[in-house]
């Protein structure tokens, strides 16, 4: 078996919500590929104490975290810092899916505060205090956000969502503009429709209804996105692969976004 390329030798990350789904195929590619560190942040923890355990101890450890609350992704911050010594990538990664019937002229403001807090409001929690430690420690890190093809589009119902998909891509645009003078790079990852623990419990007749729609319309006939694809998008905008690439939003869809009008339905 070839050598696996050590891309991350001596890097220390965060990637929230990495219990499961993308976050965890991603933790644990970084540490394959020669993470110093993998914080693993989540509030699934009893799947996160889990995951942390089966990677090595002296690489991976867990840290529960609601990245609602600002106060609780400092903590998760600064406690990284404190135990490895500096921070050098954040996988801004968790999120909530929303309910599906959110439509403009039902729209449950409660459930889109929930969604909004998650997705948007968490996101640039995790952005700013990760920005904050990489400039404090002068570190020249990684920030990726997970975003979506809902970003690109607008849909026939589930509005939350995709606002708060739309909220992430202005939030990565306007903070690789302002962190580029400390040498942050900012980006995001907007996958198409994937089967995560996270979507098949929410809906799991919407979920394959999904996959059966958007998974055969691709220009990649014989290929269904996995979260394995995502965590080797994360691999390279958290490597020196993409040195310089910063701002982006890299789709990884099979070319999904290219047809017309992909999210009619969704």
């Amino acid at each position: 078996m070839a050598e696996v390329t050590q891309k991350l030798k001596g890097k220390v990350a965060i990637v929230t919500g990495g219990a499961s789904g993308i976050g965890e195929a991603t933790a644990r590619l970084f540490a394959q590929h020669g993470a110093r560190a993998v914080v693993i942040a989540d509030i699934q923890d009893e799947k996160g104490r889990a995951v942390a355990a089966s990677i090595p101890s002296q690489i991976c450890s867990y840290v529960q975290c609601d990245v609602s609350d600002e106060n609780q992704v400092k903590a998760m911050v600064d406690w990284t810092v404190q135990k490895y010594g500096q921070l050098d990538i954040m996988f801004s990664n968790a999120g909530v899916v929303g309910n599906s019937g959110q439509k403009v002229l039902d729209l449950d403001l409660s459930e889109f505060d929930r969604v909004m807090n998650v997705n948007a409001r968490g996101m640039a929690a995790c952005v700013k205090h990760a920005a904050r430690a990489m400039v404090d420690k002068r570190v020249r890190g990684s920030i990726i956000c997970t975003g979506s093809i809902a970003a690109s589009r607008g849909g026939a119902w589930r509005t939350d969502y995709i606002m708060s998909k739309h909220a992430v891509l202005g939030l990565v645009r306007s903070a690789c503009r302002q962190l580029g003078e400390y040498g942050i790079r900012v980006n995001s990852i907007s996958p198409s429709a994937v089967m995560t623990p996270l979507m098949i419990s929410a809906e799991p007749e919407v979920s394959m209804k999904a996959l059966k729609r958007y998974g055969p319309q691709t220009s990649l006939k014989g290929i269904t996105l996995t979260v394995k694809h995502l965590a080797e998008a994360a691999l390279f905008l958290a490597s020196d692969d993409s040195a310089f690439v910063s701002g982006h939003d890299l789709g990884v869809d099979g070319g999904l976004i290219s047809l017309p009008d992909p999210m009619s339905s969704l």
